[in-house]
């Protein structure tokens, strides 16, 4: 009879001892392993944002009249910005050629022009990429800027206007007639401003 008890409860100890494990085993299964950082998501936007530079602009005496924003569009390069300090009425504005602004701006180098095409909008073998319409200057000398260049020209990808000896923007002292090759008879250089990316 004690034998047969002994043996009872071996059993009884190694279903206990079985169960348990089995319960160890089962916990093991479901509990989620340690958290992984999950990958950042996709930008839903994967448009790359537009490329973009500014042109701080001063006048002959070199005082600053403001500052131009330049922004890639699919029309043309897009240049914004409020200036002040100039003469009232209407001026010839360009991207040009240098980056480079030592008055009377000639350094400047002539009209950004890739393409070797004729100064002007109403030129039949124009425009110069770099070519904008007029801004016009109020009696108190300011001007609010919201011009695009001629198509085909970027910043910084075809055509770029950020090469290596980079570009300028220059306003002229009279208006330009969007016609007349080399600068629309727009007169002397009388603000100008270095292309600076970002």
């Amino acid at each position: 009879m004690r034998k047969s008890l002994a043996v009872l409860a071996s059993v009884l100890a190694l279903q206990a001892c079985s169960k348990e494990a089995a319960q160890s085993d089962s916990t093991a299964a479901t509990t989620p392993a340690a958290a992984t950082p999950a990958a950042p998501a996709a930008r839903a936007d994967s448009t790359p944002p537009a490329a973009t530079a500014t042109a701080p602009m001063k006048n002959a005496a070199g005082r600053d009249i403001g500052t131009l924003t330049l922004t890639d569009t699919p029309q043309g390069i897009m240049v914004m910005g409020n200036l002040t300090g100039l003469t009232a009425g209407e001026h010839g504005i360009h991207i040009h050629m240098v980056g480079q602004c030592q008055p009377p701006f000639t350094s400047a180098g002539v009209h950004w022009n890739p393409t070797n095409r004729q100064h002007g909008s109403l030129n039949p073998q124009g425009p110069h990429l770099g070519d904008m319409p007029n801004i016009t200057v109020a009696a108190d000398g300011s001007a609010t800027v919201h011009l695009t260049t001629a198509s085909g020209g970027t910043l910084h990808g075809a055509n770029l206007v950020m090469d290596v000896d980079g570009a300028s923007v220059v306003v002229h002292a009279m208006a330009d007639d969007l016609r007349t090759d080399p600068s629309g008879n727009s007169g002397d250089r009388v603000a100008c401003g270095v292309v600076t990316a970002g």
